[in-house]
């Protein structure tokens, strides 16, 4: 495929719907290898804005707003960065002839908790935990003595773990509904009341699939406070024999979604068990370590995939770990330490610019690597340390 340069009239146009540190990265990725790129979002300001041809500030979940954006720009593809938009358009548009990565079924299926669960558990039969879907307060009551205590509450769509809290007894269960109510994407009295695993611990599988085949990246372990990820890490060690499982599990839910592009599946391991837990059609922040540990980071491979680009191969360069950069504080925000954060032997320090800050919002990233995982925890916490956010 010959890539005319952007603004052309032969450009290859990338549409991004969702514009936060991820869809940055992909940004990037993008315009390395010539594409015009259009970053769109729900606020002004967002970091993937920052680097794009161009942006537009919409509401992702009107199916007549975005159905209009899109017909107006008429991208080559469509690359959801969320869960929060208007599926039934793309999958509209995507009758029409529009290009949605990877599918606009699985957009769709994997923007809710209750589309992916029931299709991984009930379709596709791959381990899951236990589940019940409440409406109102008395089915979580119901749902919670069924499944028992502790039981993990979610609301059925959020970002980065919001509303998702673990109820250990009755007593807890009333707040664990009222922040799932609050911290969902959208206005929704159904939850989700999940099983909790005693796992020994989770990960993320990075699974691509492209036009010669599925790859797999290294295993990444991470620590997720409220369901919100803190720390990552790569290689997470796992025996022959549930890399095998947690593969079978991976290449099952993601064949099934079908299209390219690099999916993060979240797999709970319990010994020699492997529960799959969820999987976002798109690059995962906790696979935000690969900036530094391969040789194509999750947005390099996502980009060549859904190009059509051949990836030979992912070389695990060394071992690396990433925290994230949370703030204390809610509005403009400075940040100081960026200096001796950066003096720690091999660690980056990434900073998204996102324009003001909520309590506990992601604002950056510490990358760090060395001879061994441990080395490289302990070098991104130390960095960490020395950043501070105020006002």
């Amino acid at each position: 495929m010959a890539y005319s340069p952007p603004g052309s009239k032969g450009a290859q146009k990338m549409l991004l719907l969702g514009a936060g540190e991820l869809g940055k990265e992909i940004v990037i990725e993008a315009q390395r290898l010539g594409v015009e790129t259009i970053a769109v979002d729900r606020y002004a300001g967002a970091p993937g804005m920052q680097v794009a041809h161009r942006s537009h500030v919409i509401n992702m979940l009107d199916p007549d707003a975005l159905k209009a954006l899109i017909r107006d720009e008429s991208p080559d593809l469509v690359v959801p960065e969320i869960e929060a938009i208007a599926t039934p358009a793309l999958q509209e548009l995507e009758a029409e002839g529009l290009r949605v990565i990877p599918t606009a079924r699985a957009a769709r299926l994997t923007m809710d908790r209750e589309g992916i669960r029931r299709f991984a558990a009930e379709e596709l039969g791959v381990p899951t935990a236990g589940y019940q879907f409440a409406n109102n307060w008395a089915e979580l009551e119901d749902a919670a003595r069924a499944l028992g205590f502790p039981v993990v509450v979610k609301p059925l769509m959020s970002s980065s773990g919001k509303g998702q809290s673990i109820a250990h007894n009755p007593g807890e269960l009333r707040q664990a509904w009222d922040y799932a109510l609050s911290g969902g994407r959208v206005q929704n009295t159904r939850v989700i009341a999940e099983e909790f695993i005693p796992f020994d611990f989770e990960i993320t599988l990075l699974t691509v699939r492209t036009v010669s085949g599925t790859l797999f990246c290294p295993p990444i372990g991470h620590v997720q406070k409220s369901g919100d990820y803190v720390e990552s890490w790569q290689p997470q060690f796992l025996s022959p024999l549930v890399q095998e499982k947690a593969e079978s599990i991976a290449r099952a839910v993601t064949d099934a979604l079908g299209g390219l592009g690099i999916f993060g599946v979240e797999l709970f391991v319990q010994g020699d068990q492997v529960y799959f837990s969820e999987v976002s059609p798109r690059p995962h922040d906790t696979g935000l370590v690969t900036l530094a540990s391969q040789n194509l980071s999750e947005f390099a491979l996502h980009v060549r995939a859904i190009l059509g680009f051949p990836i030979p191969e992912i070389v695990m360069s060394r071992p690396s770990a990433s925290r994230a950069i949370k703030s204390p504080i809610a509005g403009l925000y400075r940040i100081d330490g960026i200096g001796e954060a950066l003096a720690v032997p091999m660690t980056q320090v990434r900073i998204f610019g996102k324009p003001e800050s909520t309590l506990g919002r992601r604002l950056g990233v510490v990358l760090s690597s060395g001879d061994t995982v441990e080395e490289a925890r302990d070098r991104a916490q130390r960095a960490l340390s020395q950043l501070s956010i105020h006002p």
